[in-house]
This record gives C-alpha cells, structure tokens and sequence, in this order.
C-alpha cells in the first residue's frame, strides 16, 4: 500500500512538519487531505534548492505583490499594466468580480479598454456588503478620467444583479454610457468559465444595461 494511502487510512503523520504541512496545502480552495499529501511528499523528493526558491517565491508572494491603485488589479507596482498603458482607452471601464474576470477577459483579445476590480460581490449571506468591495473610489475616476463608458461584466446571478444595481445608482447621474456584456453567458454562470469566444462576442455585442425601476433593492 502506498504511503500516502496508508496515512489517510490511518491518519497517523510520521512527522508532526509533515502534518502540519499537509494542513496548510489542505487550506486551499479544491485541495483535499490527500491531494495535499501528495504535494507535500512531491515537494520533499525535490533538491533543498528547489524548496529553498519555492519559499522564497511564496514569501515575495505575500509580501510584494500590489493591488493597482486605480482599478484594483494585481500589480507588481502602484499602478498595474493595463491602466498605464497608452494602448488602452482609458474612457471605458470593464467592471468585474475578480482578477480571474480580468484575466479570462484579456485572453479574449477583444477588449481594450481598462478594469474597475470589485474583489467580490454583494453578498449578505456571506456577510459581504457595498464597504467590502472596491467601489467607492469609481464616481470619481469616472470624473477624473472623462469615463463615458461603464461596461458591467459581473456574474449572471442574484448577487451580482444586486452589485450591478447598487453600481448603478451610485453612478447614474453622471454623464456616463453603462452597458452590460450580452448574455451569450448562461444565466448563474461565472465569466471564469466561458470560453472565449463567448466572452469575448458578449463583451462586443454589449447591451444597455436595464432595470426594473420598480423593484424595490
């Protein structure tokens, strides 16, 4: 029987390190205990080297990375890549849940424009609320920049309509266009997991973004 089967059978670590080790990979989204074993026993057939640059890209990791001071992406400095570029129209604002959003939308090669990163969604349920997300420095970039697009591209579901809507009245009286990516996304779906010629057709057939006025929020 193989070590790690014999481990998980027993749950018996021969190392409290190894242990603990797994717990911390066990932490991570989609790693169950013995997925996470099996890393950490891969990591240890590894030369001390590797482990030694795996650490240290780990803790540069956690201590370097930025989040870019205008839209909120990932950033190795204060302002990332796509904002300053003088290759993107800085007049049209993509907002999205995540970095992963920005990252599915660009490999599209259809926009080129620039992200407002919310960092999640309103969503009371998990206790997240307007103050959580990255929002309250938009009316004024939109000011700032002469914005006249707002393209909303959050996901298709209760919590996001609900984003998108709060979105919508901190922002609609000003002088700005807001669409929404058509919905060749299925309904409940995550933009992460369309494919790209979806995403990027329902970023350029784009339509107005609509509510129902009625509707109390």
């Amino acid at each position: 029987m193989a070590l790690d089967d014999t481990i998980m059978e027993t749950g018996n670590y021969p190392s409290a390190l190894l242990e603990k080790a797994v717990n911390e990979f066990n932490k991570l989204p989609g790693i169950g205990k013995r997925t996470a074993l099996r890393l950490v026993l891969h990591l240890l057939k590894q030369e001390a080297s590797e482990l030694e640059n795996f650490s240290s890209i780990l803790h540069e990791l956690g201590n370097n990375i930025r989040f870019c001071e205008k839209c909120n992406n990932i950033s190795d400095e204060k302002i990332c890549n796509i904002c300053a570029s003088n290759k993107r129209d800085q007049q049209v604002i993509c907002i999205v849940e995540s970095v992963r959003d920005v990252m599915a939308i660009e490999a599209t090669g259809q926009y080129k424009g620039v992200y407002q990163v919310l960092g999640g969604i309103i969503s009371p349920m998990d206790g997240i609320g307007p103050n959580d997300l990255h929002i309250n420095n938009l009316p004024e970039r939109i000011q700032n920049d002469n914005v006249k697009e707002i393209i909303m591209a959050l996901p298709t579901t209760m919590e996001g309509d609900t984003t998108a809507f709060y979105i919508y009245r901190k922002i609609s009286k000003l002088d700005v266009k807001i669409s929404s990516i058509a919905r060749g996304i299925a309904i409940g779906d995550e933009l992460q997991y369309a494919d790209e010629i979806t995403l990027g057709r329902s970023i350029l057939n784009r339509i107005s973004f609509n509510f129902n006025a009625n509707e109390d929020y």
